[in-house]
């Protein structure tokens, strides 16, 4: 059982101290930051603030260290290989790393496979790039439920099928994609398999193994870390046949005026020097999420999501958006409240000290497709959130109906 109470205090937003209660719901957009992530950044900017891989200096190689050794606990994390990772700035930049690189080798005839629950950062590129290389974006659709439909997606992935790429967790609905079975689809047709993770990580075990994925991409600032930063991680033999994405120092093995080699893998991927403060961070937040346990973690946020959802759906003209509390989802509660636009809702929430997100949540053609033209109000859930913020949001819900006259 997590101590809730404790807990908080890790959290600057969520610890300071005042007559109001403050709800943070909106980790679905970006989790609150804890102390021991703020002090490992702090650390490398007070004792050992070098460029990483270049100096041959004693802070510059302890920077080194600290900085490769989150190459190995991320490795851990996910079940893959230090020499798999990629640190980049965020999922949206480690799918278009991918997107650009697998669309290259694309044209007419060929078939890219996703999901409507796509967040715009795996559904812009792969839309873009099939208008540039002339192959097919196909959409599996979703079933009354908010879950996949699956019988939609083994008839839609076929011989044609050269890329399949899908979120792992819906940011809108909460869904989990049944990723593994998807992949078993795609894996007879000799496609690519790319996973959107990022709603997943700090919430459900990620195994790429398990997942049997060639490409998997998250954000650092969705698990405790610090924002600019985010991983790609890529089977080896994967990652050697990409191009590189951004051309520059420490990405080169050699250079002459008239042509360049590039260095192995995962170091062809990082030109530039990187956020070695925010690398740092992210390790520091790999070990809080150990620390803590993630089942227990996942335990905390799904007990309070499936409160929030029934509490919710007593709330007379409310609905929930996304599976039943005892379906395949976290602890992302998207809910609409008739006759309140979501952003009014957001704004009235935010007034009473409860912090939601209101709108289109970067899935516009998901919530379209659903008939949500003004999207939703989206409560998401973490495990340092309490029943207090389940009250809270619940409150501030009838105090807008009150505000909007809504009967």
């Amino acid at each position: 059982m997590i101590d809730i109470a404790k807990i908080r205090n890790d959290f600057p937003m969520l610890a300071k101290s005042g007559d109001r209660h403050f709800a943070y719901l909106d980790t679905a957009s970006s989790s609150q930051t804890p102390m021991p992530v703020l002090g490992a950044m702090n650390d490398y900017y007070h004792n050992f603030r070098a460029n990483v891989h270049r100096g041959m200096y004693k802070a510059s190689e302890v920077a080194t260290e600290k900085f490769e050794q989150v190459r190995r606990k991320i490795a851990d994390m996910i079940g893959g290989s230090e020499d798999e990772i990629i640190f980049t700035r965020g999922t949206t930049e480690s799918l278009n790393m991918v997107a650009y690189g697998l669309s290259a080798k694309l044209g007419p005839g060929d078939e890219v496979v996703t999901t409507v629950m796509e967040h715009h950062a795996n559904l812009v590129p792969w839309q873009q790039l099939a208008k540039r290389y002339g192959f097919t974006l196909k959409f599996i659709p979703i079933k009354a439920n908010y879950e996949l439909d699956m019988d939609a997606a083994r008839s839609m992935i076929g011989p044609k099928t050269r890329v399949l790429t899908m979120t792992y967790v819906s940011n809108v609905l909460g869904t989990i994609v049944p990723v593994a079975d998807l992949a078993a689809l795609a894996r007879k047709h000799g496609a690519t398999i790319v996973v959107d993770a990022a709603q997943a990580m700090g919430h459900i075990k990620v195994d790429v193994k398990k997942l049997d994925c060639d490409f998997l991409a998250f954000s650092g600032h969705k698990m405790l870390g610090p924002t600019g930063t985010g991983v790609l991680w890529g089977k080896k033999d994967r990652l050697e046949a990409l191009p590189p994405f951004l051309f520059g120092g420490d990405m080169i093995r050699d250079v002459t005026f008239d042509d360049s080699t590039w260095n192995d893998v995962p170091y062809k991927f990082e030109a530039g020097t990187p956020d070695i403060a925010g690398v740092i961070g992210l390790g520091a937040a790999v070990d809080y999420i150990t620390d803590i346990g993630l089942t227990s973690m996942a335990e905390q946020e799904d007990r309070l999501a499936k409160l929030a959802i029934a509490r919710i759906m007593a709330i007379p003209g409310a609905s929930i958006i996304g599976p039943a509390a005892d379906g395949q989802r976290v602890g992302v509660v998207s809910f609409e409240v008739a006759g309140i636009h979501p952003h009014d809702m957001a704004t009235i929430l935010d007034a009473e000290g409860v912090a939601v997100r209101g709108g289109h949540h970067c899935a516009m053609p998901l919530l379209k497709s659903l008939g949500k033209m003004s999207g939703t109000t989206r409560a998401s859930f973490a495990f340092y959130n309490s029943e207090d913020d389940v009250d809270a949001l619940i409150r501030s819900i009838e105090k807008a109906r009150k505000i909007m006259r809504v009967s």
